[in-house]
């Protein structure tokens, strides 16, 4: 379950890059074809890399949320759970030896 949210989130980034090195490729052509300054270009450019993140971070945070929902719904025992679990077989283990 780990490996899969870190592949996701790796996916999620690895399209935000792609994405950016697309956007800096168009804008840059724009320019150099003379429909804008390079000025503009550089604005633009920049407004839709702040775009990009803010749509970045915001599938980030949808896909935790959608794991954490996940988990519960699978009913999959948390860290905590597991080594609150540990401690009472230890403890169960240390009375039956007495």
């Amino acid at each position: 379950m780990k490996d899969l949210l870190k592949k996701g989130v790796l996916i999620g980034i690895g399209l935000g890059v792609a994405t950016k090195s697309k956007l800096e490729e168009a804008v840059r052509t724009i320019v150099k074809e003379s429909k804008i300054s390079e000025e503009e270009g550089k604005k633009i450019l920049d407004d839709l890399i702040k775009q990009s993140e803010i749509a970045k971070e915001s599938f980030e945070n949808k896909t935790a949320e959608l794991v954490k929902k996940m988990i519960v719904k699978l009913e999959i025992p948390t860290k905590n759970e597991l080594n609150s679990l540990k401690a009472q077989i230890e403890d169960l283990k240390s009375k039956l030896e007495k």
